[in-house]
């Protein structure tokens, strides 16, 4: 074939050595002399000569790529932690592909399904949050993907779970209220169903025990986290008989879609109603209106770690074996920037 890719063994031919003896001049084998290294890697580039990664693959066992799922890839969280995984994927000569839920537990399932089939190295994956069948975690073992979970996690001892300690986060948000004279403290939470809804939960309420607030049930709210449940959550909260001062949301971005709705409603933001939220959103910086504080949860932390121990599996290498890894959250005071 007149077009066909040229081969270790054309370049061999035109050379007279052995395909062997190519191979290793190509890698910079120090078995190979200097001059034949420069012959056979001069032929190649004239031959236009591209190694045979699908023979490479088989012979390793190896696709040299890995997945990695996350629920938006437009949220800055997301992109600051696709980054740490890329920037170590490079550095392992490994090549990321990337896919995006959109929370949506269907779509996820679909993603990772394809990832198995194409033989992905690894899988590093944040669950869509209404999550609730986790069967792919057995097919993929099935399948000898190791996979690895970070800031949105399953319930589940038995897998690996990068994550952020919410609770030391949101009792400093807590306390930080209470110093400013609140005591009348809401939650905008996320879906039960998530283990971070919970995990705030347990922190706020003991945030309150810690500084003799009674829990009360009516400013505890749950929403979906679109931008329509946010913005009914807020409503009610704004129409309750007795008002809360303060708002802990659920992430930056519940805290945008509430504070618009208190400025709708003519309430002066940190003034009537004085906001903390998660995630420390970068665009703070820019916006006047903000809220009093964001509690970090270290996305770059979490995806690094995360893709250390992904690749330290693939490759093989020595593990700590823990299953669960946490970094604390820490409030941010947004006044300061």
């Amino acid at each position: 074939m007149k077009n066909a890719p040229p081969t270790l063994k054309e370049i061999a031919k035109r050379l007279k050595l052995s395909t062997s003896t190519v191979s290793r001049a190509l890698k910079d084998h120090p078995s190979i002399g200097l001059v034949t290294t420069m012959r056979v890697k001069k032929l190649a580039e004239e031959l236009n000569y591209e190694p045979n990664n699908r023979a490479i693959f088989f012979k390793q066992q190896k696709t040299f790529t890995i997945g990695v799922v996350l629920p938006n890839l437009s949220e800055s969280f997301f992109s600051t932690a696709i980054s740490a995984i890329e920037n170590k994927a490079t550095e392992e000569d490994y090549t990321v592909i990337l896919g995006q839920s959109l929370d949506d537990e269907n779509r996820q399932s679909r993603i990772l399904e394809t990832l198995r089939k194409h033989r992905v190295d690894g899988i590093i994956l944040s669950v869509a949050k209404n999550t609730s069948n986790f069967d792919f975690i057995d097919s993929l073992r099935k399948s000898n993907i190791p996979i690895v979970f970070f800031d949105c996690v399953p319930d589940r001892e038995d897998v690996i779970r990068i994550v952020s300690d919410l609770k030391p986060g949101m009792m400093e948000a807590i306390d930080t209220f209470v110093s400013c004279g609140h005591n009348r403290i809401a939650l905008i939470n996320g879906p039960q169903t998530l283990l971070a809804s919970r995990e705030r939960l347990e922190g706020y309420k003991q945030g309150l025990e810690k500084n003799d607030i009674p829990v009360n049930e009516d400013y505890i709210f749950v929403s979906d986290l679109s931008e329509e449940d946010n913005k009914r959550v807020m409503a009610e909260l704004i129409a309750l008989p007795e008002r809360p001062s303060a708002v802990i949301c659920f992430s930056d971005y519940v805290a945008l879609d509430t504070m618009k709705v208190a400025k709708e409603k003519g309430l002066s933001i940190n003034q009537d109603v004085s906001f903390i939220s998660f995630s420390n959103f970068p665009i703070w910086n820019h916006i006047e209106n903000k809220p009093m504080a964001s509690i970090e949860q270290f996305a770059g932390r979490q995806a690094q770690k995360a893709a250390d121990i992904l690749f330290d599996l693939i490759n093989e290498r020595e593990t700590s074996g823990e299953k669960l890894i946490s970094y604390p959250s820490q409030l941010i005071h947004l006044d300061t920037l």
